[in-house]
This record gives C-alpha cells, sequence and structure tokens, in this order.
C-alpha cells in the first residue's frame, strides 16, 4: 500500500498538461502577449491605486470604499492568477504546467471568481440600503457587520472550491495531457478524463445555483428598488446621474455573470474551445481591467483623493 502511494506521489510530480494557449501563428502570439501585457500593467496600477487611495484618504473610510478596495484586491489576484503564465506560455517554447501548478492555478481561479461574484452583490446591497434605508444605514452596514460579510464571504468560497479542485484534480487524466485552453479550467479539464465526469458537473451546477445565481439574483433585486426610488426623485439631473452609475454597475455585473454563466452553467454537449477561451478573456483579462475605471474613476470622491495624493508629487 504504501508503495502505491508513493507511486501516486511520484506520477503526480513527474505529470504536467500542456496549455493550448490562444494561438500558435507566431505573429498573433506576439500580438497577444503585447495587448494582454498592457492589459495587465493596466489592471495592477488601476487596482492598487484604488486600495492605496482608499487605505490613506480617511473620508473614503466607509462601507462602500470598504468593499470597493475588496474588489480591487480580488481582481488584483484574480488577474495575477491568470496573465503572467498566459504571457509566458504566448512567447516560451515550452508551454507546459505541473500538475501542482495547474490545480493551484484552477482553485485560486474559482475561489478569487466565487468571491467577486459574492463582493459585486454586496456593493449593490450597500447601495440600496444608502438610497433606499439612509437612516438605517449606519445600523446596517456597521464596520463589524461589514467586516464578518467579508471574512464569511472568502471563507465560505475558498472552502467550496477547494472541494472542486480536489475532486477535479482526483479524476483520471489518460485521454491527454493537451488542455485545449490557455489556464486550467474545469471544463477543459473534464473533457481529458476517462471517467465520466457527471458527477463533477452536477456538483458545478449546484454551487453556481447556491452562489452565483443567488448573488446574481441579490444584485438585480437591489437595484429594481434603487430604481424604483431614484425614479421618485424629481431632479432630472439626480436622476440622469443616479441611473448613469446603475447602468455602468450593471453593464460589468452582467458582462461577468454572463460569462461565469455561459462557461459553467450550460450542457455537456455544447462545449467549444474557441469559444470558451473567448469568453474566459472576458471575466479574467478585461474585468479586472475596467472595474478600477467604472467603479471609482468616474467617483468624484476618488478623482479628488487621487489629485490631493498625486498633485504634490507630480509638482516636485
Amino acid at each position: 500500500m504504501v508503495t502505491s502511494i508513493m507511486e501516486d506521489m511520484n506520477q503526480t510530480a513527474t505529470f504536467r498538461f500542456i496549455l493550448i494557449g490562444l494561438s500558435t501563428n507566431p505573429y498573433l502570439q506576439t500580438l497577444y502577449f503585447v495587448i494582454f501585457l498592457v492589459m495587465y500593467i493596466v489592471t495592477v496600477l488601476g487596482n492598487v491605486l484604488i486600495i492605496v487611495v482608499v487605505r490613506i484618504d480617511t473620508r473614503l473610510q466607509t462601507p462602500m470604499y470598504f468593499f470597493l478596495s475588496n474588489l480591487s484586491f480580488i481582481d488584483l489576484c484574480f488577474s495575477s492568477t491568470i496573465v503572467p503564465k498566459l504571457l509566458i506560455n504566448t512567447v516560451a517554447e515550452d508551454k507546459s504546467i505541473s500538475f501542482l501548478g495547474c490545480a493551484t492555478q484552477m482553485y485560486f481561479h474559482l475561489s478569487l471568481g466565487g468571491t467577486e461574484c459574492i463582493i459585486l452583490s454586496i456593493m449593490a446591497y450597500d447601495r440600496y440600503v444608502a438610497i433606499c434605508n439612509p437612516l438605517r444605514y449606519s445600523n446596517i452596514m456597521s464596520t463589524q457587520i461589514c467586516i464578518q460579510l467579508a471574512v464569511g464571504t472568502w471563507f465560505a468560497i475558498f472552502l467550496n472550491s477547494a472541494s472542486h479542485a480536489y475532486f477535479t484534480f482526483h479524476l483520471p487524466f489518460c485521454r491527454s495531457k493537451h488542455v485545449d485552453h490557455y489556464f486550467c479550467e474545469m471544463p477543459p479539464l473534464f473533457r481529458l478524463s476517462c471517467k465520466d465526469t457527471l458527477m463533477n458537473e452536477i456538483a458545478v451546477y449546484v454551487s453556481g445555483g447556491i452562489f452565483a445565481l443567488l448573488a446574481f439574483a441579490l444584485t438585480l433585486m437591489s437595484y429594481v428598488q434603487i430604481i424604483s426610488t431614484i425614479l421618485k426623485i424629481r431632479s432630472t439631473k439626480g436622476r440622469h446621474k443616479a441611473f448613469s452609475t446603475c447602468a455602468s454597475h450593471l453593464a460589468v455585473v452582467c458582462l461577468y455573470y454572463g460569462a461565469i454563466v455561459f462557461m459553467y452553467m450550460r450542457p455537456r454537449n455544447s462545449y467549444s474551445p474557441e469559444k470558451d477561451r473567448a469568453v474566459s478573456i472576458l471575466y479574467t483579462v478585461v474585468t479586472p481591467m475596467v472595474n478600477p475605471i467604472i467603479y471609482s474613476i468616474r467617483n468624484k470622491e476618488v478623482k479628488g483623493s487621487l489629485k490631493k495624493i498625486l498633485a504634490p508629487r507630480a509638482f516636485s
């Protein structure tokens, strides 16, 4: 028995997956490398800047910006889990990834993606309380409650993702070691197993329904109430400003949730490697880059804080 375990450990240590990547065309590979490198730099700078500004400016020590800094940290880690390896594989001849590296990448991708779903819904609920119940806002969204919501979200999602990663990487990958994708994700990995993955897919549907779909429903219901309240505002300028903010938020939410639902909540016979790669780029590369712009750069308070922090350094 001990010998068998040692053999399994040795096979696991030496087994490597090969990521197909985005393209085999050298010219396209160079183009993709430049594009994704620029997008990754923008993602890192934008999200780090938001975290620093919220941390430094005492006026931004509110629930909304607390969850915004959580979102920026998630996007920073989420993009860093995928893009650096993508950049290396795009230009390197060796496009392999170790068994442990693949499992780690998938685990953090699932964990951070799921956490972002819940944080987005909490942010929508925060705006609902602020607009629809302003007198009770300080009691409902107290510092203690905000911390509990954040910690509870991180703990629950990371625990749930651990179970998915465990059962996925206990499958026998005997069909091929070539992953028809640019990072380790469950649907492409399922296709490499010679064992029926129906139970794994059912588990994905169940957890997806509990977390992603319920989080999206909470976000949608919050904004229905917000819009209903905004319609009662007499000022045309005030309504237009509020609707503009809601539309931006909902656009990012729909983009993010739509990509995830398309990737994980569709029938097994409708998988397409090309579509999977295109959709995955939306929520692994594009969304983490545009979130700081949509949620923060258009915000007057954040822009004011940025000017105060950056202007003296620019003049000096």
